[in-house]
């Protein structure tokens, strides 16, 4: 896995930060449906993702804090049903609130006590997409950035970050990035920009329309196909 030098550090709490002004910028600009639109993400709206965002300067006494206020989450505690729990109970917030507290995370270097940095990165990559595709809005992800998340979502596909992202299995496909100079696996080609690329591996089967080769074909039919 690629080492976190200081150098690199700067560069992706930068790309962290450039996308969280853009992210509020786009939410700005949402009319009320808007906020309750569906998202990428299974049973959260778009509401619940931008509030999503605003978990990762809470420390772990604040998840602590959450579960003792909502002791239901003990029975079936998961790192997942934890997220998921406290992201709709913040959801209540006004809009306003939920955008300042994303534009209060610029500049800080705050990040969940159980991941590193890059986790950061993807979480505030893919979960703008998974704001902005769905409403068909664009929200460029740097090609740079995306190349840095998705190698360490690759590196750690068969660990437990791999629940937390969604990996999906993509043994037999080799996936090659158009715009940078990024390759992984082998079999069946998948081809297209970095960023449509970092959501396929984590499981965002709405990237696969910017996506090319026979790889990207058999995925296109295998998510068509019920069951």
């Amino acid at each position: 896995m690629t080492a976190m030098t200081p150098q690199l550090a700067d560069a992706v709490w930068s790309a962290i930060d450039d996308q969280r002004r853009r992210t509020a910028a786009l939410l700005d600009g949402l009319s009320e449906d808007q906020w309750d639109h569906t998202s990428l993400c299974d049973g959260w709206t778009v509401r619940h993702v931008a509030t999503h965002l605003t978990l990762q300067r809470h420390h772990v006494t604040d998840v602590a804090a959450f579960v003792a206020r909502n002791p239901s989450v003990l029975r079936r505690l998961s790192l997942n049903a934890t997220i998921h729990h406290s992201a709709l109970i913040q959801s209540r917030l006004p809009t306003a609130e939920i955008i300042s507290r994303i534009r209060a995370g610029i500049g800080s270097r705050r990040h969940n006590f159980f991941v590193s940095p890059l986790e950061t990165l993807t979480d505030i990559l893919v979960h703008s997409q998974d704001i902005a595709v769905p409403l068909g809005l664009d929200l460029t992800m740097d090609p740079s950035a995306s190349e840095l998340a998705a190698t360490r979502r690759w590196d750690t596909r068969n660990s437990m970050l791999s629940k937390v992202y969604g990996t999906p299995p993509l043994d037999g496909y080799r996936l090659v990035a158009t715009d940078v100079g990024w390759e992984r696996g082998e079999g069946r080609e998948v081809a297209g920009p970095m960023g449509a690329l970092l959501l396929l591996i984590t499981g965002r089967s709405a990237a696969l329309r910017q996506l090319t080769g026979e790889g990207a074909d058999v995925l296109r039919s295998a998510a068509a196909t019920p069951g």
